[in-house]
Protein backbone atom coordinates (compact mmCIF):
# COMPACT_ATOMS: atom_id res chain seq x y z
CA UNK A 1 0.00 0.00 0.00
CA UNK A 2 0.99 3.60 -0.54
CA UNK A 3 0.23 6.87 1.22
CA UNK A 4 0.50 10.57 0.43
CA UNK A 5 1.09 13.11 3.20
CA UNK A 6 0.10 16.70 2.38
CA UNK A 7 3.01 18.66 3.80
CA UNK A 8 2.37 21.88 1.90
CA UNK A 9 3.80 25.24 2.73
CA UNK A 10 5.58 27.46 5.18
CA UNK A 11 3.92 26.59 8.48
CA UNK A 12 3.39 30.27 9.23
CA UNK A 13 0.97 29.56 12.09
CA UNK A 14 3.71 27.76 14.03
CA UNK A 15 6.31 30.49 13.63
CA UNK A 16 8.83 31.12 15.15
CA UNK A 17 9.50 27.35 15.38
CA UNK A 18 9.10 26.90 11.62
CA UNK A 19 11.75 29.54 10.96
CA UNK A 20 14.27 26.87 12.04
CA UNK A 21 12.83 23.67 10.53
CA UNK A 22 9.96 22.78 8.18
CA UNK A 23 6.75 22.27 10.17
CA UNK A 24 6.53 18.46 9.82
CA UNK A 25 9.93 18.20 11.51
CA UNK A 26 8.92 20.24 14.56
CA UNK A 27 8.85 17.79 17.46
CA UNK A 28 5.56 16.85 19.04
CA UNK A 29 5.85 14.70 22.18
CA UNK A 30 9.60 14.29 21.46
CA UNK A 31 9.14 13.04 17.90
CA UNK A 32 8.87 15.04 14.65
CA UNK A 33 5.17 15.48 13.83
CA UNK A 34 5.39 13.60 10.56
CA UNK A 35 7.01 10.53 12.17
CA UNK A 36 3.86 9.90 14.20
CA UNK A 37 2.05 9.44 10.90
CA UNK A 38 4.75 7.52 9.06
CA UNK A 39 5.07 5.02 11.91
CA UNK A 40 1.30 4.50 12.01
CA UNK A 41 1.26 3.91 8.23
CA UNK A 42 4.18 1.49 8.42
CA UNK A 43 2.42 -0.46 11.20
CA UNK A 44 -0.51 -1.34 8.94
CA UNK A 45 1.61 -2.37 5.97
CA UNK A 46 2.15 0.81 3.93
CA UNK A 47 5.44 0.37 2.04
CA UNK A 48 5.83 3.76 0.37
CA UNK A 49 5.06 7.28 1.60
CA UNK A 50 5.00 10.23 -0.79
CA UNK A 51 5.39 13.71 0.69
CA UNK A 52 3.61 16.47 -1.25
CA UNK A 53 5.72 19.49 -0.52
CA UNK A 54 6.47 22.96 -1.90
CA UNK A 55 8.94 24.29 0.66
CA UNK A 56 12.45 23.14 1.63
CA UNK A 57 12.25 19.59 0.22
CA UNK A 58 16.03 19.13 0.71
CA UNK A 59 15.82 19.65 4.46
CA UNK A 60 12.90 17.24 4.72
CA UNK A 61 14.49 14.56 2.58
CA UNK A 62 17.88 14.71 4.28
CA UNK A 63 16.20 14.18 7.60
CA UNK A 64 13.89 11.44 6.38
CA UNK A 65 16.61 9.49 4.54
CA UNK A 66 18.23 8.46 7.83
CA UNK A 67 14.80 7.59 9.13
CA UNK A 68 13.86 5.55 6.06
CA UNK A 69 16.32 2.81 6.91
CA UNK A 70 15.33 2.74 10.59
CA UNK A 71 11.65 2.28 9.90
CA UNK A 72 12.05 0.26 6.71
CA UNK A 73 9.73 2.29 4.49
CA UNK A 74 10.34 4.14 1.20
CA UNK A 75 9.91 7.91 1.44
CA UNK A 76 9.82 10.06 -1.70
CA UNK A 77 8.97 13.69 -2.41
CA UNK A 78 6.58 15.13 -4.93
CA UNK A 79 7.54 18.78 -5.25
CA UNK A 80 5.09 21.47 -6.32
CA UNK A 81 6.48 24.48 -8.12
CA UNK A 82 3.32 26.40 -7.21
CA UNK A 83 0.90 25.70 -4.35
CA UNK A 84 -1.68 23.21 -5.66
CA UNK A 85 -4.17 23.20 -2.78
CA UNK A 86 -5.23 19.90 -1.23
CA UNK A 87 -6.19 17.97 -4.40
CA UNK A 88 -3.68 19.20 -7.01
CA UNK A 89 -0.80 17.38 -5.26
CA UNK A 90 -2.61 14.06 -5.81
CA UNK A 91 -2.67 14.67 -9.56
CA UNK A 92 1.00 15.65 -9.47
CA UNK A 93 1.98 12.46 -7.60
CA UNK A 94 -0.29 10.23 -9.67
CA UNK A 95 2.51 8.06 -11.10
CA UNK A 96 3.90 7.47 -7.61
CA UNK A 97 0.50 6.48 -6.17
CA UNK A 98 -0.86 4.18 -8.86
CA UNK A 99 0.85 0.86 -9.45
CA UNK A 100 -1.89 -0.84 -11.45
CA UNK A 101 -2.94 -3.11 -8.58
CA UNK A 102 -6.13 -1.10 -8.05
CA UNK A 103 -5.54 -0.97 -4.29
CA UNK A 104 -6.58 2.20 -2.45
CA UNK A 105 -4.08 4.66 -0.97
CA UNK A 106 -4.09 6.87 2.13
CA UNK A 107 -3.97 10.67 2.10
CA UNK A 108 -3.18 12.49 5.36
CA UNK A 109 -2.88 16.14 6.38
CA UNK A 110 0.49 16.50 8.08
CA UNK A 111 -0.87 18.59 10.99
CA UNK A 112 -3.27 15.95 12.26
CA UNK A 113 -2.51 13.97 15.40
CA UNK A 114 -4.77 11.09 16.48
CA UNK A 115 -4.78 7.37 17.30
CA UNK A 116 -4.72 6.69 13.53
CA UNK A 117 -7.15 3.73 13.33
CA UNK A 118 -5.98 2.97 9.80
CA UNK A 119 -6.57 -0.77 9.93
CA UNK A 120 -10.23 -0.15 10.80
CA UNK A 121 -10.41 2.35 7.96
CA UNK A 122 -9.25 -0.25 5.42
CA UNK A 123 -11.96 -2.65 6.64
CA UNK A 124 -14.55 0.13 6.46
CA UNK A 125 -13.51 1.05 2.91
CA UNK A 126 -13.79 -2.56 1.75
CA UNK A 127 -17.19 -2.98 3.41
CA UNK A 128 -18.98 -0.05 1.74
CA UNK A 129 -17.56 -0.54 -1.75
CA UNK A 130 -17.61 3.20 -2.53
CA UNK A 131 -14.89 5.25 -4.13
CA UNK A 132 -13.55 7.18 -1.15
CA UNK A 133 -13.56 7.02 2.66
CA UNK A 134 -12.93 9.97 4.92
CA UNK A 135 -12.38 10.04 8.64
CA UNK A 136 -14.60 12.46 10.59
CA UNK A 137 -14.36 13.57 14.19
CA UNK A 138 -16.94 15.00 16.58
CA UNK A 139 -16.37 18.57 17.78
CA UNK A 140 -18.06 20.80 20.36
CA UNK A 141 -18.18 23.90 18.15
CA UNK A 142 -19.05 22.78 14.61
CA UNK A 143 -19.69 26.38 13.48
CA UNK A 144 -15.91 26.96 13.21
CA UNK A 145 -15.47 24.13 10.68
CA UNK A 146 -16.80 22.49 7.55
CA UNK A 147 -19.40 19.99 8.76
CA UNK A 148 -19.91 16.60 7.11
CA UNK A 149 -23.60 15.66 6.94
CA UNK A 150 -23.85 11.87 6.75
CA UNK A 151 -26.26 8.99 7.08
CA UNK A 152 -25.58 7.59 10.56
CA UNK A 153 -26.20 3.90 9.80
CA UNK A 154 -24.15 3.50 6.60
CA UNK A 155 -21.76 6.46 6.87
CA UNK A 156 -22.75 7.66 3.39
CA UNK A 157 -21.92 11.35 3.04
CA UNK A 158 -24.83 13.49 1.88
CA UNK A 159 -23.25 16.94 1.75
CA UNK A 160 -20.76 19.36 3.26
CA UNK A 161 -21.75 22.57 5.02
CA UNK A 162 -19.02 25.19 5.48
CA UNK A 163 -19.11 26.96 8.91
CA UNK A 164 -22.86 26.39 9.46
CA UNK A 165 -24.89 29.12 11.21
CA UNK A 166 -27.61 26.60 12.11
CA UNK A 167 -26.81 23.21 13.61
CA UNK A 168 -26.62 20.51 10.90
CA UNK A 169 -24.31 18.09 12.71
CA UNK A 170 -21.14 17.97 14.79
CA UNK A 171 -18.83 15.86 12.62
CA UNK A 172 -15.98 17.47 10.73
CA UNK A 173 -13.41 16.26 8.23
CA UNK A 174 -10.45 14.87 10.21
CA UNK A 175 -7.96 15.09 7.32
CA UNK A 176 -7.40 11.32 6.90
CA UNK A 177 -8.64 9.72 3.67
CA UNK A 178 -8.54 6.35 1.94
CA UNK A 179 -9.11 6.72 -1.80
CA UNK A 180 -9.55 4.31 -4.67
CA UNK A 181 -7.28 5.07 -7.67
CA UNK A 182 -10.33 6.13 -9.74
CA UNK A 183 -10.54 9.30 -7.61
CA UNK A 184 -7.40 10.51 -9.40
CA UNK A 185 -9.34 10.59 -12.69
CA UNK A 186 -11.47 13.35 -11.16
CA UNK A 187 -8.55 15.63 -10.32
CA UNK A 188 -6.86 18.02 -12.75
CA UNK A 189 -3.30 19.20 -12.32
CA UNK A 190 -4.10 22.70 -11.08
CA UNK A 191 -4.72 24.33 -7.69
CA UNK A 192 -7.80 22.47 -6.39
CA UNK A 193 -9.42 21.79 -3.04
CA UNK A 194 -10.23 18.16 -2.33
CA UNK A 195 -12.69 19.21 0.39
CA UNK A 196 -14.58 21.85 -1.62
CA UNK A 197 -14.39 20.50 -5.18
CA UNK A 198 -13.63 16.77 -5.32
CA UNK A 199 -15.42 15.28 -2.30
CA UNK A 200 -18.79 17.05 -2.89
CA UNK A 201 -18.77 15.63 -6.45
CA UNK A 202 -18.15 12.07 -5.20
CA UNK A 203 -20.78 12.55 -2.49
CA UNK A 204 -23.37 13.62 -5.08
CA UNK A 205 -22.86 10.22 -6.73
CA UNK A 206 -23.28 8.50 -3.34
CA UNK A 207 -19.77 7.08 -3.47
CA UNK A 208 -18.25 8.91 -0.48
CA UNK A 209 -18.41 7.36 2.98
CA UNK A 210 -17.35 8.69 6.37
CA UNK A 211 -16.09 6.77 9.37
CA UNK A 212 -16.30 8.36 12.82
CA UNK A 213 -12.85 8.49 14.36
CA UNK A 214 -12.60 6.68 17.68
CA UNK A 215 -10.30 8.28 20.24
CA UNK A 216 -8.74 11.74 20.19
CA UNK A 217 -8.01 14.12 17.29
CA UNK A 218 -6.31 17.47 16.98
CA UNK A 219 -4.98 19.71 14.22
CA UNK A 220 -1.75 20.85 15.87
CA UNK A 221 -0.83 23.45 13.24
CA UNK A 222 -0.96 26.35 15.70
CA UNK A 223 0.45 26.83 19.20
CA UNK A 224 -2.74 26.69 21.28
CA UNK A 225 -3.90 23.53 19.51
CA UNK A 226 -0.40 22.07 19.75
CA UNK A 227 -0.56 22.37 23.55
CA UNK A 228 -4.10 20.90 23.61
CA UNK A 229 -2.96 18.12 21.26
CA UNK A 230 -0.13 17.25 23.65
CA UNK A 231 -2.62 16.85 26.50
CA UNK A 232 -4.85 14.56 24.39
CA UNK A 233 -1.88 12.53 23.13
CA UNK A 234 -0.45 12.00 26.63
CA UNK A 235 -3.92 11.14 27.87
CA UNK A 236 -4.13 8.48 25.18
CA UNK A 237 -0.73 7.07 26.27
CA UNK A 238 -2.07 6.92 29.84
CA UNK A 239 -5.13 4.94 28.69
CA UNK A 240 -2.78 2.45 27.01
CA UNK A 241 -0.70 2.30 30.24
CA UNK A 242 2.33 3.31 28.16
CA UNK A 243 5.74 2.71 29.79
CA UNK A 244 6.94 5.94 28.09
CA UNK A 245 5.21 8.11 30.73
CA UNK A 246 7.39 9.30 33.57
CA UNK A 247 6.62 8.56 37.18
CA UNK A 248 8.06 9.66 40.50
CA UNK A 249 7.46 11.94 43.48
CA UNK A 250 8.07 15.12 41.43
CA UNK A 251 5.75 14.13 38.53
CA UNK A 252 2.09 15.22 38.41
CA UNK A 253 -0.24 13.81 35.76
CA UNK A 254 1.08 12.80 32.34
CA UNK A 255 4.69 13.69 31.55
CA UNK A 256 7.24 12.55 28.95
CA UNK A 257 10.91 12.93 29.86
CA UNK A 258 13.54 11.90 27.31
CA UNK A 259 16.06 9.45 28.77
CA UNK A 260 18.95 11.86 28.08
CA UNK A 261 17.31 14.78 29.93
CA UNK A 262 18.34 15.65 33.47
CA UNK A 263 15.83 16.83 36.08
CA UNK A 264 17.11 18.36 39.33
CA UNK A 265 15.85 18.02 42.89
CA UNK A 266 12.70 19.60 44.24
CA UNK A 267 11.09 20.14 40.84
CA UNK A 268 7.39 19.76 40.16
CA UNK A 269 6.76 18.59 36.60
CA UNK A 270 3.31 18.20 35.01
CA UNK A 271 0.63 17.80 34.05
CA UNK A 272 0.97 17.57 30.24
CA UNK A 273 4.67 18.22 29.80
CA UNK A 274 7.18 16.90 27.25
CA UNK A 275 10.90 17.33 27.99
CA UNK A 276 13.18 16.65 25.00
CA UNK A 277 16.62 15.08 24.59
CA UNK A 278 19.60 16.67 26.32
CA UNK A 279 17.50 19.11 28.33
CA UNK A 280 18.64 20.26 31.76
CA UNK A 281 15.97 21.18 34.27
CA UNK A 282 17.68 22.57 37.37
CA UNK A 283 16.41 22.26 40.94
CA UNK A 284 13.14 23.78 42.13
CA UNK A 285 11.68 24.29 38.65
CA UNK A 286 7.91 24.17 38.02
CA UNK A 287 6.72 23.00 34.57
CA UNK A 288 3.11 22.48 33.45
CA UNK A 289 1.28 22.20 30.09
CA UNK A 290 4.41 22.88 28.07
CA UNK A 291 6.90 21.45 25.63
CA UNK A 292 10.63 21.84 26.26
CA UNK A 293 12.57 20.98 23.11
CA UNK A 294 16.00 19.45 22.57
CA UNK A 295 18.96 21.03 24.39
CA UNK A 296 17.02 23.52 26.52
CA UNK A 297 18.19 24.59 29.97
CA UNK A 298 15.63 25.71 32.55
CA UNK A 299 17.47 27.30 35.46
CA UNK A 300 16.70 27.09 39.16
CA UNK A 301 13.22 27.97 40.42
CA UNK A 302 11.94 29.06 37.00
CA UNK A 303 8.27 28.48 36.21
CA UNK A 304 7.00 27.58 32.73
CA UNK A 305 3.34 26.93 31.90
CA UNK A 306 1.22 26.79 28.73
CA UNK A 307 4.23 27.52 26.52
CA UNK A 308 6.66 26.06 23.98
CA UNK A 309 10.39 26.44 24.60
CA UNK A 310 12.34 26.05 21.33
CA UNK A 311 15.59 24.18 20.78
CA UNK A 312 18.70 25.14 22.79
CA UNK A 313 16.97 28.03 24.56
CA UNK A 314 17.48 29.00 28.21
CA UNK A 315 15.02 30.18 30.81
CA UNK A 316 16.81 32.06 33.60
CA UNK A 317 16.59 31.62 37.38
CA UNK A 318 13.25 32.65 38.92
CA UNK A 319 11.96 33.58 35.46
CA UNK A 320 8.29 33.06 34.73
CA UNK A 321 7.15 32.06 31.24
CA UNK A 322 3.43 31.54 30.60
CA UNK A 323 0.26 32.17 28.57
CA UNK A 324 1.31 30.71 25.18
CA UNK A 325 4.81 32.12 25.17
CA UNK A 326 6.65 30.62 22.21
CA UNK A 327 10.45 30.85 22.23
CA UNK A 328 12.12 30.17 18.88
CA UNK A 329 15.45 28.39 18.60
CA UNK A 330 18.31 29.66 20.81
CA UNK A 331 16.39 32.28 22.79
CA UNK A 332 17.72 33.30 26.18
CA UNK A 333 15.36 34.63 28.83
CA UNK A 334 17.40 36.34 31.54
CA UNK A 335 17.03 35.75 35.28
CA UNK A 336 13.82 37.01 36.94
CA UNK A 337 12.22 38.02 33.63
CA UNK A 338 8.48 37.52 33.08
CA UNK A 339 6.97 36.59 29.69
CA UNK A 340 3.21 36.80 29.29
CA UNK A 341 2.51 35.36 25.82
CA UNK A 342 5.67 36.63 24.15
CA UNK A 343 6.41 35.14 20.74
CA UNK A 344 10.17 35.43 20.35
CA UNK A 345 12.09 34.92 17.10
CA UNK A 346 15.27 32.81 17.09
CA UNK A 347 18.64 33.91 18.53
CA UNK A 348 17.32 36.62 20.84
CA UNK A 349 18.17 37.56 24.42
CA UNK A 350 15.24 38.77 26.52
CA UNK A 351 16.49 41.12 29.23
CA UNK A 352 13.24 42.82 30.21
CA UNK A 353 9.77 41.45 30.87
CA UNK A 354 7.11 40.98 28.19
CA UNK A 355 3.96 42.09 29.99
CA UNK A 356 1.38 41.45 27.28
CA UNK A 357 1.30 39.05 24.32
CA UNK A 358 3.48 40.46 21.54
CA UNK A 359 6.01 39.42 18.92
CA UNK A 360 9.65 40.12 19.74
CA UNK A 361 11.66 40.41 16.53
Amino acid sequence: MKALILVGGFGTRLRPLTLSVPKPLVEFANKPMILHQIEALKAIGVTEVVLAINYQPEVMLNFLKEFEAKVGITITCSQETEPLGTAGPLALARDKLVDGSGSPFFVLNSDVISDYPLKEMIDFHKSHGGEASIMVTKVDEPSKYGVVVMEESTGMVERFVEKPKLFVGNKINAGIYLLSPSVLDRIELRPTSIEKEIFPKIASEQKLFAMVLPGFWMDIGQPRDYITGLRLYLDSLRKQSSPKLASGPNIVGNVLVHETAKVGEGCLIGPDVAIGPGCVVESGVRLSRCTVMRGVRIKKHACVSGSIIGWHSTVGQWARVENMTILGEDVHVCDEVYSNGGVVLPHKEIKSSILKPEIVM
